[in-house]
């Protein structure tokens, strides 16, 4: 596994150590926000592919505005034998 050091110093060094819960280490809080950044892009990235599937795939999004109008709140009604 690579690893890679930054070097992190001044201002920024203070405004993390300001931000971090003061139960993590700077690594860790660095690490975890890193995390959510990528974690992030590809959420976007996976919303942008799934609007151009809706945008491509008619039958998709008819289903899904029908679905949209469903009244899901209703009790669901039971065929009597």
């Amino acid at each position: 596994m690579k690893a890679t050091t930054i070097k992190v110093e001044g201002d920024l060094l203070s405004e993390l150590s300001r931000a971090k819960p003061a139960t993590q280490s700077i690594s860790a809080y660095v690490r975890s926000v890193l995390k959510q950044e990528v974690l992030r892009r590809k959420m976007a990235e996976a919303a942008e592919e799934y609007a151009k599937f809706m945008r491509d795939t008619g039958k998709e999004r008819t289903w899904l505005e029908e679905w949209d109008r469903a009244d899901l709140a209703a009790p669901v009604r039971r065929k009597r034998r």
